[in-house]
Parts: C-alpha cells; sequence; structure tokens
C-alpha cells in the first residue's frame, strides 16, 4: 500500500530515462492522456489513496487511475473489510487526470472505517486493479465528548527541497502519522509550483542535496497539465502516501499552489512566465487542487467541519478574495482579505457555534508582518503598531463582533512563514483593544526552506512567547527548522494542549489552555 517499486513506477507511466534515484528524472502524470496510448493488463492506481473533510456521517475518498474505469470503494468497521458495503465511485477519465472522488455517507460517528479502492476497466468489465487500503476516523457527533487530536502544517517542498531519498523524503509525515492524528490541517502551500527543483544542491557543509526531478518539478508551473504535476511529485513519497491512507485531511490553499503572493487580476512581470495573467493561472491551480486533493468540488473554498461538542474548526480562504498587495494602509472597508461574504460567514458561524473550541484556520498569521517587496505588504498586518488600517480593519471587525457576542474559546492555526511560534494576543497591550483574549499558533514548514522570524505588528497586541527560527534564510531540511503543532483536546476536562513538534516529533514547547468559562 505504501510502496511503488521500479516497476510499479514504470506500469504507470511514470518514470522515463535514468529510473528512481537521486537526481534522476521523471515522466509527467498528464501524457497518461495520450489517446493513442492503451494501457495493458489490470488497471493500476498510481498514487495511492487519501480521505478528506471527515465529518460525523460522511467522509471524502480519493484515488488516481492509469486509465480510464471507475472507482470502486469497499467500507467497513473491521480491517478485514469482511462484509463490506461496495460504493460505485466515478468514472476516472482523463477530463480529471483520472483522478476522482466518492463522498460516502450514513456513517457512524465517532469510529475508525476501514476501506479498500479499486478501479474496474470500463473495456473489460470485471478486470480491476489490484486494491490499496485506507482508513479514518470519522467525527464524534454532537452529543459524542471524547478527546481530539489532531495535526497541523504547511509549506510541503519549497524553495528547492525536493524529495531526496538520501535524507529519509518528507519524513515529517511519517512523524505525524506516529502521532495517531484524528485529521490533518494543512494550512496552505501544499505544493510550490513556482519552485523549480535542480538535481543537485550542494549544503553549506558540503554534502549534496540530490533531488527526484520531473518535467513539472523543472520549471514553474504555467499549464494545467504542470500544475497536476505538483500534485503528482508529493505523492511520489512513501512517507506522504502512508500517512494520506491513514490520516484525512483539512486542506486549504495560500499562494505557492500558484505562484508566490499572488492576488486576483494581478499581471505578471516574471520572465519566467509566458502566461503573465494571474487569474489564468490561478484558475488552472485550483482545478488541479481540486483534482488530486480530498476537497469537495464546487462552491467556497471556505467552510466550517465540526468534531463533536469539543471543536469546530473554521477553514480561511484568503486568497481568492485578496485585494492587490500594497502598503495595505488604506481605510477602504471594501478592500481586504476575506471578502464581505467570507467576513460575514465567519461571523455569523462563530457567533452560533456551541463548541467549546473554535480553531480558524487562517493560512496568512495576524500579526506577523510579512512583506512583498519594498512597500508592499503580503499579509494583514504592515508594522504600524497603531489603530487597524488596511486589512488589519477586516480582522478588528470580526474580532469586535464576536466579543460582543460573547464567544470565547478562539484559537489561531497559521502556517507560511516557515518557522513555529506561539503569538498569545491581548487589549491591554494592543493599539486596537475590543476583543477577547486568544492565541495563535504558527507551524511549519512540512518540508520546505526554513526561515524567520518575521517582525510583530503590535495592532491587536502579540507576544512572542516562543519562537524556534533557524541561523540563516532558506535552511535545508537536512539542517531541521522543520516543525509540525500537535492540538490534544481532554474529553473531560475540555482543556486545549498545544504542543509544537520538530521533524522528529520531539516536543520543543508545550502549552494547555483551561477550557474557556461563558
Amino acid at each position: 500500500m505504501t510502496q511503488l517499486d521500479r516497476r510499479t513506477l514504470l506500469r504507470a507511466g511514470l518514470v522515463a530515462g535514468a529510473g528512481v534515484a537521486g537526481g534522476a528524472v521523471l515522466g509527467a502524470p498528464g501524457a497518461l492522456a495520450a489517446p493513442a496510448w492503451r494501457p495493458a493488463g489490470r488497471p493500476l492506481l498510481t498514487h495511492g489513496v487519501q480521505s478528506g473533510d471527515v465529518t460525523a456521517d460522511s467522509a471524502l475518498v480519493w484515488t488516481r487511475a492509469d486509465r480510464p474505469g471507475r472507482m470502486l470503494v469497499e467500507l467497513s468497521r473491521r480491517p478485514d473489510l469482511r462484509g463490506a458495503r461496495v460504493v460505485r465511485g466515478p468514472v476516472l477519465d482523463p477530463s480529471g487526470d483520472f483522478t476522482g472522488r466518492v463522498r460516502l455517507r450514513g456513517l457512524p460517528a465517532g469510529e475508525r472505517l476501514y476501506y479498500r479502492v479499486r478501479v474496474e476497466s470500463l473495456d473489460r468489465p470485471g478486470l480491476c486493479s489490484d486494491p490499496l487500503a485506507g482508513s479514518f476516523a470519522t467525527a464524534p457527533g454532537q452529543h459524542q465528548r471524547r478527546d481530539v487530536r489532531f495535526v497541523w502544517t504547511g509549506d510541503i517542498v519549497g524553495q528547492g527541497w525536493g524529495i531526496s531519498p538520501d535524507f529519509d523524503g518528507l519524513a515529517i509525515f511519517r512523524s505525524m502519522r506516529e502521532r495517531r492524528p484524528d485529521f490533518f490541517l494543512c494550512s496552505g502551500d501544499t505544493v510550490y509550483a513556482d519552485g523549480p527543483l535542480t538535481e543537485t544542491v550542494t549544503l553549506p557543509d558540503g554534502r549534496i542535496w540530490r533531488n527526484l526531478v520531473t518535467p513539472e518539478k523543472s520549471k514553474v508551473a504555467e499549464t494545467l497539465a504542470e500544475y497536476r504535476g505538483q500534485f503528482a511529485y508529493n505523492l511520489l513519497d512513501e512517507h506522504l502516501r502512508a500517512f494520506a491512507a491513514e490520516v484525512p485531511q483539512v486542506n486549504q490553499w495560500d499562494d505557492h499552489e500558484v505562484l508566490n503572493n499572488w492576488y486576483p487580476g494581478e499581471i505578471l512581470v516574471d520572465d519566467r512566465y509566458a502566461e503573465k495573467r494571474v487569474d489564468v493561472l490561478a484558475a488552472r491551480a485550483r482545478q488541479a487542487f481540486h483534482e488530486w486533493l480530498p476537497v469537495a468540488a464546487g462552491g467556497p473554498l471556505y467552510r466550517k467541519l465540526s468534531y463533536g461538542p469539543l471543536l469546530d474548526v473554521f477553514v480561511l480562504d484568503m486568497r481568492t478574495y485578496k485585494d492587490p498587495n500594497d502598503g495595505n494602509t488604506y481605510a477602504d472597508p471594501g478592500r481586504g482579505l476575506l471578502g464581505r461574504e467570507q467576513r460575514e460567514w465567519l461571523v455569523r458561524e462563530l457567533t452560533r457555534s456551541t463548541a467549546t473550541w473554535k480553531v480558524i484556520a487562517n493560512d496568512l498569521p495576524i500579526g506577523l508582518v510579512v512583506p512583498d517587496g519594498p512597500g508592499a505588504q503580503e499579509g494583514v498586518a504592515q508594522g504600524d503598531p497603531g489603530a487597524p488600517a488596511g486589512r488589519e480593519r477586516e480582522f478588528a471587525e470580526v474580532l469586535r463582533a464576536v466579543h460582543r457576542a460573547g464567544v470565547t474559546g478562539l484559537v489561531f492555526l497559521t502556517a507560511d512563514v516557515h518557522y513555529t511560534a506561539a503569538h498569545h494576543y491581548d487589549p491591554a497591550r494592543a493599539a486596537f483593544g475590543e476583543f477577547t483574549p486568544f492565541w495563535e499558533f504558527v507551524s511549519g514548514p512540512a518540508h520546505a526552506g526554513a526561515f524567520g522570524p518575521n517582525a510583530l505588528d503590535g495592532t491587536f497586541g502579540p507576544q512572542a512567547v516562543f519562537v524556534h527560527a533557524p541561523p540563516r534564510a532558506n535552511t535545508s531540511p537536512a539542517e531541521g527548522f522543520q516543525h509540525f503543532g500537535e492540538v490534544e483536546i481532554d474529553g473531560e476536562t475540555a482543556a486545549l494542549t498545544v504542543n509544537l513538534r520538530d521533524r522528529t516529533g520531539t516536543a520543543l514547547w508545550t502549552t494547555t489552555l483551561p477550557a474557556p468559562t461563558r
């Protein structure tokens, strides 16, 4: 289930030339769509299985085949799948890059379920691929008060650091899998479509980092096939495939799914791109995102997922509605990162939520200054510790509204800046004081260059309680400074514990927040 040997890769059409080794060049997933090529033998599932956006009674299950075929899913409470029910999924065809997903419904709440996926040949009915197995835990129901554990991070395969067998690939996913979380929150930068890989990189100590390289990862992505290839590349890693087969995902996107610091309407001046219209690139990237991740197609990317009486997760989309990057000091209420509809949705759903903890997944930090070149800002803050201006006005509006409504238990989780930190926000330290104190926890990167720390903006009174950042920019994964965060909610006391962990799973810093009182 978790290993792709050379023969399997050849059957899938994924290897060309020198083979799978350090610096090898691998073939394109999109090549399988060529109408003249008709694979022989059994169909093959090429990139494992994944699950995502799991609720108390439903889940998405994903896979990809090497040819057109019907997706079939068996589901059971038993690991041996005895008595499993079979769900007929969609036909996998070239229009979706042979990917597909099934929404499983009517599931029991708060249980681990087991599944097996096959694809049936359209040319030879009854001829099926070998199965791939996976499992996921459904969310607890609203009356099931039990422990909840999940992990989060972001920033996967960036800054030229690809999959290197010499350095154990994307081993952070093995460490996260060993924590046995109920789900994984990926806080954006699920891929780096603007980060080409070279075959080798010389490290500061003279060692050589050898990347696996595919054609799609050897240049910036522009075509739909190239954006698809970003996601296909990450799934070449055995640690990620094993993790995805056992841990359901909650994915949000940030900038590198398209290109660095992008915003709608942007026109590029980057000579690497023949297509200069970012809106065109973003549409292709969004299609690949929906095809290659277990995310429901259609509707907005912002959404709420409930995990019993103790936890609601609010997944933000801080990219689709983003205004242009400028000095970020404007007073125009029509501008911002979230847009009016998402902002109103967030306030409404936070106010309605009865969960003890309301975790807000914000792929851009609130109080950290994230510049976009001289005089422009990428994020919420701009370095002026005074009254809210620019995009800060949106978050002031949200924080004020939920404070007035008596909402408690807000925790923000983010990534983006490539180090890990714990920030406490308090109106007693802030220029804007109409909000309830809250924490924002930062974690990442998962497998990318490490940076930081960034400067804090004092508008909302943040204090850096803990920071773990590298000694220099773009520190490689070989030198550490790769991070993920873990949240544990105690089913009896409702206390929330945060562990900020390194690549090996070692806890660097821990805090426990008591259940809020209304």
